[in-house]
């Protein structure tokens, strides 16, 4: 069970190892808050630099990275109320907005953005807020996402970050100034002319 669960793997030798071993770990829930899947992150001392920061659990029967969007289970009533999502690109970015206030967020954990997440979005709104990492990989994911939500009739607006690598290093940063780049995000056809 624990291995078609993704938690552990076999080796070439026939060992099973713990897939998540040396990393803090977040569940990843269902949009009904069951626990289907997990995030690790590698602890900064581990962090050799030869394997990746982040893993997730493999698809699963009830896991599938596409079609879910982390954090939306705690997310939904805000996004429907506020008639507006915020999508950030991972569990950090999430939990960092989260905790200042900003409850209307959901994060790809670390996945391009799919139809299918927006589809999800769809249901409770038409308007959404986009910020990504500020790295070229986050920059082009980022427009990805912009291109996609548009095609998919969203009303989209951007935080465009400068100094910081992502939402929650900006929030750690200065909480105050996040919170009004929020406020004054760009609409996308602003972004692209900048």
């Amino acid at each position: 069970d624990i291995m078609r669960a993704g938690l552990t793997f076999k080796t070439d030798r026939g060992l099973q190892m713990d897939r998540f071993r040396g990393r803090i770990m977040f569940p990843i829930h269902n949009h009904f808050g069951k626990t289907v899947g997990f995030t690790g992150r590698l602890l900064p001392e581990l962090d050799d630099g030869k394997t990746g920061k982040y893993i997730n659990s493999p698809e699963t029967p009830i896991f599938n990275k596409s079609r879910l969007l982390y954090g939306f289970f705690r997310s939904k009533n805000e996004i429907r109320e506020k008639k507006s999502g915020f999508l950030v690109e991972g569990q950090m970015d999430f939990l960092m907005c989260y905790q200042a206030g900003i409850k209307n967020i959901v994060a790809s954990s670390g996945t391009a953005l799919t139809r299918e997440h927006l589809r999800t979005l769809r249901r409770l709104t038409d308007q959404i807020v986009i910020s990504f990492d500020n790295d070229e990989a986050g920059k082009a994911a980022g427009e990805r996402a912009i291109d996609l939500a548009e095609a998919n009739d969203f009303n989209v607006r951007v935080i465009v970050l400068a100094g910081v690598k992502d939402p929650a290093d900006a929030i750690q940063k200065d909480p105050a100034a996040f919170a009004a780049l929020y406020e004054n995000a760009l609409p996308a056809p602003e972004f692209y002319m900048t």
